[in-house]
């Protein structure tokens, strides 16, 4: 008996009859597809993992946006003096 009352015969029957129906050319395709959903996910893992150190840059930097444009410099424009330089 082997992993979970399959033996290494049946498995590979099992895996023969696999490659019968979907071919190997549509086994290689679903291979490389699984290959990449898997690097994606972990792309997007360690992208989540950084996130929270990009925002509280960008959440620093609005801050101090906010502080310089709060300063609001009022005043009269003089038609006399509006020329174009």
């Amino acid at each position: 008996m082997g992993i979970g009352g399959v033996n290494i015969w049946q498995l590979l029957i099992l895996l023969l009859v696999i490659v019968l129906v979907f071919g190997t050319n549509k086994l290689r395709t679903i291979g490389a597809d699984l290959g990449n959903a898997i690097k994606g996910f972990r792309h997007a893992m360690r992208e989540t993992d950084e996130a929270p150190a990009t925002t509280e840059k960008k959440t620093k930097s609005a801050e101090a946006n906010v502080d310089e444009a709060s300063h609001v410099i009022e005043g009269q424009v003089d038609p006399k003096n509006t020329s174009k330089t």
